[in-house]
C-alpha cells in the first residue's frame, strides 16, 4: 500500500473543509498543523481546536441574524446595567429573569418606573440573553405595534400578523404610555394578548401604573380586560429613581463647569 503525502493530505483536508463550508476551519488550518508539528497539541486536540472554532463562529452567525430578526433597536446587556444607581431594584430578581424560565412558563413581565430608569435596557438584555439561548424573540415600541395592527386590519391581513407576532417565544412590547393609543388600538393589542394568553412570554415596559391603563388605551373596559391576561402569569418589576439619561447629563455638565 503506498503512503500518501503528507502535503497530499493537507489538500485534501482542505478540500473537505469547502466542501463542508467550514471556514473558519480552513482559516485556522495552518496555524494548528504548525501547534501539531511543534509538539503543542496532538491529532485529537487539533481536531476539537477546529472544529471549536467552526462551532463559535456558526453560533456567532446565528446570534447576529437572530439579533436582526428580534429588531432589537440596540444591543443591551445586564452586565451593562448599574444595578448601584437603582437600589430600588432587586438585582437578583432580575438575574433569575435572565435563566429565561419565565418564557418556558409563557408568563409576562411587567417593567414598571418613570422614564430614564433602566426598564427598556432590562428588556432588551433579557430579549438578548433569549436569543443566545435559541429562543425566537421579536421587540416593538407600543406604539409601532399598534400602527402594524391598524395597517393589517386596514389590509384584510389582521389574522395573519396576530399569527405572526404570537410565533416567536418571546415579545417585548416596549414603551407602554409614552404615546397616546389610536382609536381601535386598544382593541387590537387585546386581540394579540388574547392570542398570547398562557402561549408565549411577553415583557412589557411602561412609565405608567396599571390604574392608569385606562387613561393610555382611552377604554378602561378593554385596559380591564388586557390586565386580567396580562397580570394572571406574571412578574412585576418597579424601579424607583432617578434617570439613568439625567446622571449622564448631570455628568456633563459637573466636568464642563468644574
Amino acid at each position: 500500500m503506498t503512503d500518501v503525502p503528507q502535503s497530499s493530505r493537507v489538500d485534501s483536508i482542505r478540500k473537505s473543509l469547502v466542501s463542508l463550508k467550514m471556514p473558519r476551519a480552513l482559516e485556522m488550518l495552518d496555524v494548528t498543523l504548525r501547534r501539531i508539528e511543534q509538539g503543542q497539541i496532538d491529532g485529537i486536540e487539533a481536531i476539537d481546536d477546529l472544529l471549536g472554532e467552526e462551532t463559535s463562529l456558526r453560533e456567532n452567525r446565528r446570534v447576529k441574524a437572530a439579533l436582526r430578526m428580534a429588531r432589537l433597536p440596540v444591543v443591551k446587556t445586564l452586565a451593562g446595567y448599574d444595578f448601584s444607581f437603582q437600589p430600588s431594584l432587586d438585582r437578583n430578581r432580575v438575574m433569575t429573569l435572565a435563566g429565561l424560565d419565565f418564557i418556558d412558563r409563557a408568563e409576562v413581565v411587567h417593567l414598571l418606573g418613570p422614564p430614564g430608569t433602566g426598564k427598556s435596557h432590562i428588556a432588551t438584555a433579557l430579549a438578548v440573553e433569549a436569543v443566545r439561548a435559541g429562543k425566537s424573540v421579536y421587540f416593538i415600541p407600543l406604539a409601532d405595534l399598534i400602527a402594524q395592527l391598524v395597517k393589517a386590519e386596514r389590509e384584510g391581513s389582521l389574522r395573519e400578523r396576530i399569527r405572526f407576532l404570537t410565533r416567536a417565544s418571546l415579545l417585548v412590547v416596549d414603551e407602554i404610555g409614552y404615546l397616546p393609543v389610536t382609536p381601535g388600538g386598544a382593541n387590537l393589542f387585546f386581540q394579540l394578548v388574547n392570542a398570547r394568553y398562557e402561549k408565549g412570554a411577553m415583557i412589557l415596559t411602561s412609565n405608567r401604573g396599571f390604574s392608569e391603563w385606562g387613561d393610555v388605551f382611552g377604554d378602561p373596559v378593554v385596559a380591564t380586560a388586557l390586565l386580567d391576561r396580562l397580570l394572571h402569569h406574571a412578574v412585576v418589576i418597579q424601579i424607583e429613581g432617578s434617570s439613568y439619561r439625567m446622571r449622564e447629563h448631570a455628568a456633563l455638565v459637573a466636568r464642563r463647569s468644574g
